[in-house]
């Protein structure tokens, strides 16, 4: 089995504050850096999706590869999977920038729970369907999905294709940062303030 990863980063119209996310500092260092650290070590591979200007990524030494901002985080799942059926892999793992305290064994968990339908993390009792993990042959049918016209919601994609959830003890490693006060905490987190 060939795991590969996608960070969704989004673009230049995901902004918190008038930056943007991807690049917004957290202990000194911008979200996706925090995301690389925390999937590249559980993957055989790793790229970016993101919309608007690529080169803002380019010092991440990942490949950037395009979605499509009003299609949603499907549009970089999307895009992942096709990048990392082209290379061989069989699988793709998603996660959002904005949750910098994934879990060191995120990729172990969703593959136990299933290997040929989509896996969603689950913790405390909420779902978290952008870490989730998705057989690459889903391409087709995700194309499929977003050209129907349908909303591009991932819980609708990932339930119409069975669609199981793994379950984590930590909701905290799933924290997004959405506003500058998630910020602060995810700062005071690491500092152990919090």
């Amino acid at each position: 089995m060939r795991i590969h990863g996608v960070i969704l980063a989004g673009g230049e119209g995901r902004r918190m504050g008038g930056a943007d996310k991807a690049l917004l500092l957290l202990d000194g260092r911008p979200l996706v850096s925090h995301a690389i650290d925390r999937l590249l070590p559980q993957v055989e591979a790793l790229a970016i999706s993101a919309n608007g200007d690529p080169a803002r990524l380019a010092r991440f030494g990942l490949p950037v590869i395009a979605d499509d901002e009003r299609r949603g985080p499907l549009s970089g799942i999307l895009a992942g999977l096709r990048r990392a059926a082209a290379q061989g892999a069989s699988h793709l793992v998603s996660a959002p920038v904005d949750v910098p305290f994934l879990p060191p064994d995120l990729v172990p968990r969703l593959l136990l729970a299933a290997e040929d339908r989509p896996v969603l993390a689950r913790a405390g009792g909420r779902l978290h369907p952008v870490a989730a993990l998705w057989p690459v042959t889903l391409a087709p049918a995700l194309a499929d999905f977003l050209a129907s016209g349908a909303k591009p919601k991932v819980m609708d994609f990932a339930a119409a294709q069975g669609a199981v959830t793994a379950d984590f003890p930590d909701d905290g490693a799933f924290a997004n940062v959405n506003t500058p006060e998630d910020l602060a905490a995810a700062e005071a987190l690491l500092r152990g303030d919090a």
